[in-house]
């Protein structure tokens, strides 16, 4: 690795780091956390909280960007589609990208600091679980699961900023968001499924087997009755109706895609989730003009 190179070729290196080129993955933390956000507000939440938690999520998700490449790096050498990451090719050290999540995960708890205590509290167990999350692959047979624990824990922080409490609405709504990060992340170890098993990381893909296609859509549909059942709940309607229709318009098109099971048409479908989360959030917030 040359310390030496000019800033600019280092920042193009952390930004290769962090996926900067690739914004679906912080869009698909980003619409649950703002539906909560809207939902926990009635309406739009105000400049300040909106602020907060666009910029803590694309910053929180690149700080996991740093670790996760840190704890794989030894697996993602065997994989042609993560071979060239920086820190698997050496082009930053472990302690270099280390530092970099740090500095990041800092400015975030820095935007957190201006909201509540009830926030601020429950941001150390949202650190916690995205810290774990990189090493479940190695000890869970679905470690997608822990991913999707960690990419909802949005929802009820948002409600912890909006109202300075996390009522049972907000853990189901965690709960529900889960399934559709199985879904995606399925769809997404689906890709890698060949490789992960010759180097003997465990996925969902691989655990569900046969049943990784059916298993898919059943999570899509357990994610959108869930999300449909509690929105209804708290009074939204035919807009919102219409916004989990489009999603599941949405999730039937991902079928198509993934159900000969090749690489270019599961991670297509992959990258395509933040828009079938882009619509559930549309329809919540439509709902409240």
């Amino acid at each position: 690795m040359d310390l030496t190179a000019p800033p600019a070729s280092r920042l193009s290196l952390y930004l290769d780091l962090i996926r900067w080129n690739r914004p679906a993955g912080w869009l698909l933390l980003l619409w649950p956390t703002l539906a909560a956000l809207w939902l926990a507000a009635g309406g739009f939440p105000g400049w300040h909280l909106l602020t907060v938690f666009t910029l803590g999520t694309v910053l929180m998700r690149s700080a996991g960007c740093c670790i996760n490449d840190v704890a794989d790096r030894e697996f993602d050498r065997h994989v042609k589609r993560t071979a060239q990451r920086p820190v698997t090719r050496g082009a930053v050290s472990v302690r270099e990208a280390l530092a970099v999540g740090a500095v990041l995960a800092l400015l975030a708890f820095g935007l957190v600091l201006t909201t509540n205590a009830v926030t601020i509290a429950w941001s150390f167990a949202a650190l916690a679980v995205a810290l774990v999350y990189p090493y479940a692959k190695r000890h869970v047979s679905m470690p997608q699961a822990v991913l999707g624990v960690a990419f909802s824990f949005g929802i009820p922080m948002a409600y912890a900023a909006v109202r300075g409490e996390i009522p049972p609405l907000a853990w189901g709504l965690l709960l529900g968001n889960l399934f559709w990060v199985l879904a995606y992340d399925t769809e997404y170890a689906m890709v890698d499924r060949d490789d992960d098993l010759r180097i003997g990381i465990q996925t969902s893909a691989i655990t569900l087997g046969r049943h990784d296609v059916s298993g898919v859509m059943a999570f899509y549909a357990v994610y959108l009755a869930s999300w449909g059942g509690m929105g209804l709940s708290q009074g939204l309607g035919a807009v919102y109706l219409a916004g989990l229709a489009v999603a599941a318009g949405q999730a039937a098109w991902h079928h198509r895609l993934i159900r000969e099971r090749s690489r270019d048409g599961c991670f297509r479908a992959f990258r395509a989730n933040h828009w079938l989360g882009f619509a559930v959030f549309a329809g919540i917030a439509l709902s409240y003009l």
